[in-house]
């Protein structure tokens, strides 16, 4: 067996994309699906030598494709000397296994490209287990086959490189018992993911969810507002743990910000499952900041893409603010005109040049506000509670004592705070 990197590299080095247009989709849309496979593909670093698309009228169960069809690409594949086929459709482990019986090379699917570069992200131990919790479902019932993962091939991310040997060695009673391991794992470190946010409910600061399609530019919009540093790369899933900072607004209102995994089509299932953990930051949030890539071609697709994947996961109805970013690459003019016809509330801006951001701090303020009002007290010295109560779970924007030792405090605290402090308002 090849163990290292370098020589790993160089056995999935010429792909060809099979994309699959059936009744469901149409052939610009198909064409759409199959350039983002390649931009998947391309992350991974593996050049992409030929491109098939495959009209499809009825499902094959043996190729998906019809056998015509799955003799042609094979044929194209010998003469190109490709070493693997990437399919954007989801092929079924049978039809896995068929595939490369016909053309002896690598034969995968988009889920497979998708968990490889998550295994390629992962940083945290949360992360690392959700993506080898994924993997490990994926390739249960695909142990018979002669290829593995592509990270067995070409590396993985540190601290799982090597899972792909035992997908394919193991049997299914020992991959069953890692996968409950995992489950076990997975469940402790979200509980204590829960008591984060338990403290962080506790002290009734807003916070909000920045989600979007993967490379929209989230985390450089979460660096840019709250002076962070949290990893930008101009790749897919550059990020898989949600971040969260503080940022305090123009009005002295404190905000948390959490930057989020992107969302893409055809998102495996077992992704979204293993990940749970991580997306539900958005539907748990107060509201959510919706990135969207203003220069991307297929904006409008992934503005709806986000939708869906927020209504799956119970955060449809949360308060939206919409954001158009990368406006320092200048679209189009007309594209603009459009984008700001079908959501006229939403702001344009650059993460990176500060464009637009007095307009999406307004936005954000007026959020953050909607639950919570600017009270002023007054508070005499014997009651250090209400004082403490006013520190601790508000936002204290000014303080001064008269001369007999009464406190004045204007503060910033949640509606559902009021019975408290009424007594003391001035």
């Amino acid at each position: 067996m090849i163990d290292t990197e370098k020589d790993n590299r160089k056995m999935v080095e010429r792909a060809i994309l099979v994309g699959i247009q059936d009744a469901s989709i149409s052939p610009r849309e198909a064409e759409e699906h199959l350039d983002e496979l390649e931009d998947l593909v391309g992350t991974l670093g593996i050049p992409v030598i030929g491109r098939e698309m495959v009209m499809l009228r009825n499902l094959n169960p043996r190729y998906l494709t019809g056998s015509g069809k799955a003799k042609e690409i094979n044929l194209n594949a010998k003469e190109l000397e490709a070493d693997c086929l990437i399919f954007d459709g989801e092929l079924t482990p049978s039809q896995q296994r068929n595939w490369e019986k016909l053309t002896k090379i690598c034969v995968i699917d988009r889920q497979e490209v998708i968990l490889d570069i998550f295994a390629s992200r992962a940083s945290t131990r949360e992360a690392v287990i959700q993506v080898e919790l994924a993997r490990m479902q994926y390739s249960l019932p695909r142990l018979a086959r002669a290829w593995t993962h592509l990270s067995r091939q070409r590396g993985g991310a540190k601290g799982t490189r090597g899972e792909g040997e035992q997908q394919i060695e193991a049997d299914r009673r020992i991959v069953q018992q890692r996968i409950s391991h995992l489950r076990k794992e997975l469940k402790e470190v979200r509980q204590h993911r829960k008591v984060e946010r338990k403290s962080r409910n506790r002290n009734k600061v807003p916070h909000a969810a920045i989600v979007g399609y993967t490379n929209a530019g989230k985390s450089s919009l979460l660096n840019a507002l709250c002076d962070s540093s949290v990893l930008v790369e101009n790749k897919l899933f550059a990020t898989l743990d949600p971040t969260t900072r503080k940022i305090v607004l123009p009005n002295q209102q404190e905000l948390l910000l959490t930057d989020t995994v992107g969302f893409i089509r055809k998102l495996p299932h077992t992704l979204v499952e293993a990940f749970k953990s991580t997306l539900e930051e958005a539907a748990l949030a107060d509201f959510l900041v919706l990135v969207l890539d203003a220069m991307s071609p297929q904006v409008e697709d992934h503005w709806e893409t986000t939708l869906a994947v927020l209504d799956g996961l119970g955060a449809g109805e949360k308060d939206i603010i919409v954001v158009f970013n990368k406006m320092d690459l200048h679209p189009d003019p007309v594209k603009v005109t459009k984008l700001k016809h079908i959501i006229p509330d939403g702001i344009f801006i650059s993460a990176r040049s500060g464009k637009g951001f007095d307009k999406l701090h307004v936005a954000l303020m007026k959020h953050a506000t909607s639950d919570r009002e600017i009270i002023k007290l007054k508070i005499p010295p014997e009651r250090h509670d209400i004082a403490s109560l006013a520190y601790s779970r508000g936002n204290v924007l000014d303080s001064d004592y008269e001369d007999n030792g009464v406190l004045l405090l204007t503060v910033n605290i949640s509606k559902a705070l009021n019975d408290k402090f009424r007594k003391f308002a001035i």
